[in-house]
């Protein structure tokens, strides 16, 4: 299994916000130091020269609070592949009557951003204030919205 690196693949819109800010949740919430096989190394994956030139960057910047050496990689992407159909959304998955009235066949799981939001609240990100704010722009019935909603609730 180690002849691959397992990561994730972020699609984002640069009016709602920056590689930069991308950036900066990547080196605040893993350990760069760390030094893994390469199934599970650190790594970012740039698609031009800015992305480069701004990923080496904030290594950098980052470096220059640390006493030991970032081993994160910073390389070119290449082409990515898809896990398999019960990674995609995985907490999200843990709700098949949710995933069901979604009506959303697997390749559609994996591009959704109604699935992408829904898998994040109920991972544990964001708050019940952050749902109610835009659950209306889901497309989502009282029920569902309710299944998501006291999730969420059970955190705080």
């Amino acid at each position: 299994m180690g002849d691959h690196t397992e990561t994730v693949e972020v699609v984002f819109d640069p009016e709602l916000t920056s590689f930069r800010a991308l950036l900066g949740m990547f080196w605040k919430n893993h350990d760069p130091m760390s030094s893994h096989s390469r199934q599970y190394m650190s790594a970012i994956f740039y698609h031009d020269e800015e992305q480069r030139k701004l990923a080496e960057l904030t290594m950098k910047e980052q470096q220059s609070s640390r006493a030991r050496p970032i081993a994160t990689l910073i390389t070119k992407a290449k082409t990515f592949y898809n896990a398999e159909d019960y990674h995609q959304k995985y907490m999200l998955r843990h709700y098949p009557d949710l995933v069901q009235s979604l009506h959303l066949n697997n390749d559609e799981i994996i591009t959704s951003a109604v699935a992408a939001r829904l898998n994040g609240y109920l991972g544990g990100n964001g708050n019940l204030e952050q749902f109610d704010e835009e659950c209306s722009t889901f497309g989502l019935s009282r029920s569902q919205m309710e299944v998501v909603r006291k999730k969420v609730n059970s955190r705080m």
